[in-house]
């Protein structure tokens, strides 16, 4: 799915797209919140929290990952780190000094890791259905973790098939639509090694998040299929942060998508503190 608004920031190893509310248009206040989306996934993940975050004022940017959506290929890196100075980069390319993170699932260590490393830059943090602070995973939740991983590299299907699981109750109009077009993303060339990168990637690094000392928001939802135990993880979360928790009742992994309006109303609040 190509947006017409879409542009982009060159950063080492290539370029990442993003699309800025603000483009055009100069009526937003306060300060601006970058949204990231998870592992496999596309900007285009918050597709129906965007239009409610601008209705309340805010300047939103969206921005895809390296090797996904409309960004480049060929990158080597596609850790939560690396992401995390991709991130700062787009910032100095706006001119922003100051936002608002947003991250979903992988890149909820992202979020946490741009805190740590520069908190100059970043004036509160999101993270939405998160890994960063998981219940340690036994043996043999770790061989599925990497059985799985390699089948949907190799089978990108699989991925498609997937978001049904990620969805257990409410399902935007559009999911259908959403699924096939994330099937097809990953079947472009290039995008298998970039699946490969982040599947092999570490979603729950440990001690990141003593560095940070900005405020926090944890949202999960309560039915998130990634954890055995949502609301365990979130308090996990909210504890390491000194964060407010928000659980978003009957939401999957992705309840920006399922329950925006949820979504907005947990969020709204956080960035009118912040600002």
């Amino acid at each position: 799915m190509t947006s017409t608004s879409t542009q982009y920031v060159d950063v080492p190893g290539g370029r990442i797209a993003f699309d800025d509310s603000a483009t055009g248009a100069g009526t937003a206040t306060g300060t601006p919140v970058v949204l990231l989306p998870g592992m496999l996934d596309r900007r285009t993940a918050y597709r129906h929290l965007v239009p409610l975050l601008t209705a309340a004022g805010r300047r939103v940017i969206t921005m895809d990952l390296r090797g996904l959506g409309e960004s480049s290929t060929g990158f080597a890196d596609h850790s939560p780190a690396a992401i995390a100075g991709d991130v700062l980069a787009l910032l100095d390319h706006l001119g922003v000094e100051r936002a608002v993170l947003v991250g979903n699932s992988y890149t909820g260590a992202t979020v946490v890791r741009a805190a740590g490393d520069r908190p100059e830059r970043v004036a509160g943090i999101v993270l939405i259905d998160a890994f960063i602070e998981n219940l340690p995973p036994n043996a043999v939740q770790k061989a599925l973790v990497r059985v799985l991983g390699a089948a949907v590299v190799r089978f990108p299907a699989l991925w498609g098939a997937a978001q049904r699981l990620y969805f257990p109750t409410a399902r935007p109009a559009d999911f259908d639509e959403y699924r096939a077009g994330l099937v097809a993303m990953l079947r472009e060339p290039g995008r298998r090694a970039a699946a490969r990168g982040y599947v092999a990637g570490d979603s729950a690094p440990v001690g990141w998040s003593a560095a940070v000392r900005c405020p926090a928001l944890v949202i999960m939802g309560s039915k998130d299929p990634d954890f055995p135990k949502p609301e365990v993880v979130a308090d996990r979360q909210a504890a390491a942060l000194k964060a407010r928790k928000v659980m978003i009742d009957g939401g999957g992994h992705y309840p920006m998508a399922g329950f925006p309006q949820a979504t907005a109303d947990a969020l709204v609040p956080f960035l009118d503190e912040v600002a």
